[in-house]
């Protein structure tokens, strides 16, 4: 992810910002003008003073000095009043694009594939929307302006003073060369360590973020130290870089200041001889050396304007190496804004078992290949809860198309508390939820068809995790699925919702391969609960509603929450309108993936894909959830990993994962009885050959 910069192009870099500036590029011209004006009036000021030198002074006329002193004072107001209308015009529209680019860069990362938050930090991604975002708009508020600014001040006041005296003028230009590639050298090496303190700014936040989320453990076993030993060292690390950059600052600063004051004090001496010779004005003099004086804040902050526009560049090359990034709905019509993993409840920070996956090394950056530490962030797919203002989430099942047949998932309204009416398919009313299924939809059900995947990161030449798969889980029917230890079953849920894409082979629902469906519309179809939940800091009624149709209220949270045996939450200080906190670790991890199970199906959806969702259940919680789960079974297909025989046995049929391939299927009893690696893995017993 992060490139070298040692041939980047400032200016082309920057200019891709254009799209974002366009729509207040008149105040943006307007402020420049007006910056320009005030700068060109501060130099008009020694030109007053050369007339006040050479006129009432020298004929000591004071009510012509007094003149001059009102001109110099209304002059210096209306440089002031100017700056500050400048100031005015600038503040409140760059506020708006920084704004704008925010909320697109939070757009596209809702957007990206699963893979793609598997390779970045999170530190990273924050930095990016935070502190670059914030260098952006510091930079379109002063240096963009003032680069423009001081450069027609300097030379509109390098031809003031040329027009003058041309010597003087020659001696004031003496250093301009020596200056201009100490600017060229300092912007190439600025570059690069400029980019290099950002990338350290993003590790830091990640080391912080982590140790943050997972306080827990940290303190649980006394890793504090050593979490402070690693933040040390990457924020020795930054500092170094930041020192680094003072020096060159420094250095550029020195060069530029220490030039041109030598050149005026040359200047003042040429110049005194001459007038002493009568070959000058004393007036002339003056006003010369004033305007000389007047471009030394103009030259002196092209240092600073140079490091703060390299910052902007690199800024710039961070935000767009996110913003580059191809969506999972490249190609596909969706509506703008739409997060990727709509109706995808239940994720978390859960990683699929991926077979030996490298990890990123805390304080390397988000290296390629990394898959980010468990708790570091939620995992994408799981849907944030829509912020006040934004667009409807997508999530709610498309109306049927007359003339296009029965859509899938439609489900007709049962009577409330006698079930659906014998022989009756009432229609659904439109902007309704669906009611339950009186009987499954014909149709297909879920089909993989010489599915192979391989991690995009994973080392070339490495075998795939999953190699050829084939299974059948017919319609209405629930799939065990059984495997030992990172043998893929993670990651072959994962797959039904397209969290990740196939190497090779094909999924169907239906009959309907899934990615000709558009994302949306499938995971309005397929609610999948991952083994370690994510709860967003917001209510309980809120999380759970996250895996329903738009329009879901009271009726629907109270019937998941009771499938879920998540009762727990009505006996909470505010009931479900209890906020849980962020990651909801203000709950158990019990309860936490009940609330998860609640969210998968809340939803009554066609498809469900269930990730061990009892493994923090205590027996007799189990027992109740598998009771509610039952009927919730009956009327959908399902998916289920399971670990134990108490959770296999929610299943109709049973099929084991090994090799990468399905080994065996059939019934829990037939698999006991016929195959010894799928009666091993429910034995319990110790894998010693593994």
């Amino acid at each position: 992810m992060t490139r070298t910069t040692a041939d980047r192009s400032a200016v082309r870099t920057l200019l891709r910002l254009w799209p974002y500036v366009r729509p207040v590029r008149a105040r943006l011209f307007t402020a420049a003008a007006v910056a320009v004006v005030a700068s060109c009036i501060g130099l008009v000021i020694p030109l007053v003073l050369k007339w006040l030198v050479d006129g009432p002074v020298a004929g000591h006329d004071p009510a012509g000095v007094w003149l001059g002193a009102l001109c110099l004072l209304l002059l210096g107001i209306a440089e002031a009043v100017l700056f500050g209308i400048r100031r005015w015009l600038v503040a409140r529209p760059l506020s708006h694009v920084e704004a704008e680019m925010r909320a697109g860069l939070y757009r596209r990362l809702q957007r990206l594939p699963v893979a793609f938050h598997d390779r970045w930090a999170s530190g990273q991604l924050l930095s990016r929307g935070t502190t670059d975002l914030m260098l952006l708009r510091m930079f379109l508020a002063f240096p963009l302006t003032f680069l423009l600014v001081n450069g027609v001040t300097i030379l509109v006041g390098v031809i003031i003073m040329l027009v003058q005296d041309w010597r003087l003028g020659l001696v004031i230009l003496g250093p301009a060369v020596p200056v201009m590639w100490t600017c060229a050298v300092f912007e190439r090496r600025y570059a690069q360590v400029a980019r290099r303190a950002q990338d350290q700014v993003g590790d830091l936040t990640t080391v912080v973020e982590e140790s943050v989320l997972g306080i827990r453990v940290v303190k649980g076993f006394g890793r504090h130290r050593s979490q402070a030993r690693a933040f040390r060292e990457l924020a020795g690390r930054l500092r170094g870089t930041e020192l680094r950059k003072a020096r060159l600052l420094a250095t550029i600063w020195g060069v530029i200041v220490a030039l041109p004051e030598l050149a005026i004090g040359a200047a003042l001496v040429l110049g005194t001889v001459r007038v002493a010779d009568g070959e000058l004005s004393a007036g002339t003099l003056v006003a010369f050396l004033s305007t000389a004086l007047a471009l030394r804040w103009p030259v002196d902050s092209i240092g600073f304007l140079l490091a703060m526009t390299q910052e902007a560049a690199t800024a710039t090359e961070r935000y767009f190496e996110v913003m580059d990034e191809a969506p999972e709905d490249a190609g596909e019509e969706s509506g703008e804004g739409t997060a990727p993993g709509a109706g995808v409840v239940g994720a978390s920070g859960a990683h699929p078992e991926s077979g030996g996956r490298p990890t990123p090394v805390p304080g390397s950056g988000p290296a390629a290949g990394g898959r980010p530490a468990p708790g570091s962030r939620p995992a994408a797919g799981a849907r944030p809860a829509p912020a006040p203002g934004s667009r409807p989430v997508a999530g709610a099942r498309p109306a049927p198309v007359l003339g296009s047949g029965p859509v899938a998932g439609a489900r007709p309204v049962p009577v409330p508390e006698s079930g659906p009416v014998a022989g009756a398919r009432p229609v659904p009313v439109p902007g309704s939820l669906p009611a339950p299924r009186a009987e499954v939809c014909a149709g297909d059900g879920i089909r993989f068809e010489g599915v192979r995947f391989r991690y995009p990161d994973a080392a070339p030449g490495s075998p795939p995790l999953l190699d050829g798969v084939d299974l059948h889980i017919r319609a209405g029917e629930s799939m065990a699925l059984v495997g030992a230890t990172g043998s893929g079953k993670t990651t072959l849920t994962a797959l039904v919702p397209r969290l990740y894409e196939v190497t090779s082979g094909r999924i169907t629902l239906n009959g309907v391969d899934i990615t000709g469906i558009p994302r949306e519309e499938l995971r309005s179809r397929v609610a999948v609960a991952f083994e370690e939940p994510t709860l967003f800091s917001a209510t309980v009624g809120e999380n759970v509603l996250m895996g329903a149709p738009d329009g879901a209220g009271k009726p629907e949270l109270d019937r998941a929450l009771a499938i879920a045996r998540a009762d727990f939450a009505h006996a909470l200080p505010q009931g479900t309108d209890t906020r849980v906190g962020e990651q909801g670790l203000s709950l158990s991890g019990g309860q936490r993936q009940r609330l998860a199970l609640a969210r998968a199906v809340v939803g009554r959806p066609e498809f469900l894909v269930l990730d061990d969702p009892l493994s923090a259940l205590d027996v007799h919680t189990e027992a109740a959830v598998e009771a509610a789960l039952r009927q919730v079974l009956a009327d959908t297909t399902a998916l289920i990993v399971a670990h134990r025989p108490s959770t296999v046995l929610l299943a109709d049929r049973v099929a084991l994962l090994s090799g990468g391939r399905i080994a065996a299927v059939g019934t829990h009893r037939q698999l006991l009885r016929d195959n010894a690696e799928y009666a091993h893995l429910m034995s319990g017993e110790r894998e010693e050959s593994r």
